[in-house]
């Protein structure tokens, strides 16, 4: 779950402690192109506040005109679908046709959202169960794979860190790489057995720091493909014993920073420790994409998007030129 659907939630607990009527909306399904994924989710507020999204703002303002009119469920739980056809989809501004169904949740004490946050807040996956035909909510533990699923009669939305990242070395780089990648929802795990960096490193909300020696934390951590491993201290006895065990997990992600050269040498060293060709091939370094940056922070933006782009399967090779054009392809004009 990203930071913003978890303020979305934030929210709306404190509407509901004011003592306001709230309905939350879950994106559960799309079809074609759609402005936001399923998972997505909104608050409506009984003023017609909103806070959220579930699509690129003209759904949110037929919510709005849904809740004047008293049209938007009171007791229990309703399913909404936008963009049925073409005319509608260019009404509610969805691109190529597409549609979006929402679950619409008037939410009380049952949705138990306090207690959803407080897992949430201690990096636990949960999955939140809710029964359309009663309201009722459960809770229970979820796998980092699990993803939302919805029936027509259950809904089965899992909340809390998806993604996990171990970063190698504590260094300036490191903050903004940790600080952007918190944002995006990783559980984040800084490992310096250096003394001196370790003692400098001040401490940063949702980020862990261990001082283990990084191929054994490798081990420990147990990566799955939900996993990335970026290796930033330019130091070879630390990276690449780290990266050697990397390479052979599940882990979707791989990188160490380092010039052109530097990661030839490197991979050569790799193939010494007996990893197979395929398995080095694995390795993104120089790490990140080339958006030219060159400060830490830019540095740190490059990674994550390379990240997000493998994540998301997006060809990273393919001209960007090319890429725009597809979505010019997909765009619909709605005035």
């Amino acid at each position: 779950m990203n930071s913003v659907d978890v303020e979305v939630l934030r929210t709306a607990v404190s509407w509901l402690e004011a003592g306001r009527r709230v309905v939350l909306g879950t994106v559960v399904r799309t079809w074609g192109s759609a402005p936001r994924p399923p998972g997505s989710l909104m608050v409506i507020r009984d003023d017609g506040l909103v806070a959220g999204s579930v699509s690129g703002g003209c759904v949110e303002d037929d919510l709005i005109g849904r809740l004047y009119t008293g049209e938007l469920p009171v007791y229990k739980p309703e399913v909404a679908t936008y963009g049925a056809g073409a005319e509608e989809s260019r009404r509610f501004g969805l691109p190529c046709g597409g549609t979006v169904q929402i679950v619409l949740e008037p939410l009380t004490e049952r949705a138990r959202l306090r207690e959803l946050l407080a897992e949430i807040e201690a990096h636990r996956i949960v999955e939140r169960r809710l029964e359309l035909a009663t309201g009722a909510v459960s809770l229970g533990p979820a796998r980092a794979g699990d993803r939302l699923s919805f029936d027509g009669a259950t809904l089965a939305t899992v909340h809390g860190p998806k993604y996990r990242l171990l970063v190698v070395g504590a260094g300036q780089l490191t903050r903004y790489l940790a600080a952007m990648a918190v944002m995006l929802d990783y559980q984040v795990t800084v490992c310096e057995p250096r003394e001196e960096y370790h003692r400098a490193w001040a401490p940063m909300e949702g980020v862990a720091l261990s001082d283990e020696m990084p191929d054994d934390l490798v081990e420990v951590m147990a990566l799955d493909a939900n996993c990335a491993v970026v290796a930033l201290t330019h130091d070879p006895v630390l990276d690449d014993l780290a990266l050697a065990r990397a390479l052979k997990s599940p882990a979707f992600y791989v990188g160490v920073i380092g010039s052109r050269r530097n990661n030839e040498r490197r991979r050569q060293r790799l193939l010494e420790l007996e990893l197979a060709p395929a398995e080095v091939a694995r390795l993104h370094g120089p790490v990140g994409l080339n958006l030219g940056g060159l400060t830490p922070s830019e540095i740190a933006l490059s990674i994550l998007a390379e990240m997000t782009a493998l994540r998301r399967g997006v060809d990273t090779g393919r001209p960007l030129d090319d890429w725009s054009a597809s979505q010019r392809e997909c765009r619909v004009d709605v005035g």
